[in-house]
């Protein structure tokens, strides 16, 4: 594998009410996702914009996604300071699971939260 590639390209956040979670996450992070409907599922993309070894994903509703706290922990970009959409988080219906933490000076900061869909995901920040 060329060593400049990502080694995850694409992510999916499995959602049972879609509207509520695009809600959730078009809140927290101040972004619009676009919806559209592909292989018999639902899905709202993250913005991306010029991928070229960019990593995004998408919220998906589909008998396959079923959402839960145990799966994959996602870290989410919360740069340049996490505190800026951790602060949205409850307000638009999640639960902080662990409040900005400091990893080290180096790698810097993270927070877990449970989103509308129970899913347990992650940020993290330089600042």
């Amino acid at each position: 594998m060329d060593g400049n590639v990502n080694i995850i390209n694409w992510f999916e956040v499995s959602v049972s009410d879609m509207a509520r979670a695009k809600k959730f996450y078009e809140t927290i992070f101040s972004i619009t996702l676009n919806e559209m409907e592909m292989m018999g599922m639902k899905m709202a993309f993250f913005p991306a914009e010029n991928m070229n070894g960019k990593i995004s994903g998408a919220l998906v509703q589909g008998p396959m996604h079923k959402p839960g706290a145990d799966g994959a922990k996602l870290y989410f970009n919360g740069n340049p300071d996490l505190d800026a959409a951790l602060g949205k988080v409850e307000a638009a219906g999640g639960k902080i699971t662990m409040p900005k933490t400091k990893i080290n000076d180096q790698v810097g900061y993270m927070a877990f939260f449970i989103d509308t869909e129970g899913n347990g995901v992650a940020m993290h920040s330089s600042n």
